[in-house]
């Protein structure tokens, strides 16, 4: 009984060191001191111009999301009360799978203004169940990072605006 307990526990954990720890490598035509496609500015989608860009580092200005935010025009300055405001909504909600500046369970928001429209970011914070089902770059968001949807944090408007306004910050 104890041989046959030995061989299925050695079998089992030969099982677990087989299926994972591999990583697959993607070869990348870009040479050194080239830019890929992807990081010249363009007010269109360049998630086609190249496929090898990560969907968290592809840059989509024209894409709104789904949700209940259609238009969102944000002044030119920053309101540092509402990105206070956002900072502590982030900190409480957001933190667990968010790092401000890198990947963790989920993206890193630093530079998301750059990459997304206002109202792609909010329909994302109100609307992640539909977002991650229907929108493509949600889609392929979820994928990159191990299938981990965003969870609903139930923000209101005013609460997705400040985080919103506290990411204009990063």
């Amino acid at each position: 009984m104890k041989n046959v307990m030995k061989s299925l526990t050695a079998i089992a954990i030969l099982t677990l060191i087989g299926c994972g720890g591999k990583e697959e490598k993607k070869s990348s035509d870009i040479q050194i001191g080239q830019k890929p496609a992807a990081t010249e500015a363009s007010a269109e989608t360049t998630t086609s111009a190249a496929s090898d860009v990560k969907p968290s580092e592809t840059v989509d200005l024209t894409n709104k999301g789904i949700g209940p935010i259609k238009s969102l025009e944000l002044p030119a300055e920053i309101d540092q009360a509402m990105a206070a405001k956002g900072m502590e909504v982030y900190k409480t909600k957001c933190m667990a799978c968010h790092k401000p500046d890198k990947k963790f369970i989920g993206p890193a928001p630093k530079g998301i203004m750059e990459r997304r429209t206002p109202e792609w970011i909010m329909n994302m914070i109100l609307n992640p169940e539909e977002m991650t089902q229907k929108d493509p770059l949600a889609i392929a968001l979820m994928a990159e990072f191990n299938g981990s949807p965003m969870a609903n944090q139930h923000l209101t408007e005013e609460e997705a605006r400040q985080v919103l306004e506290y990411f204009r910050t990063l």
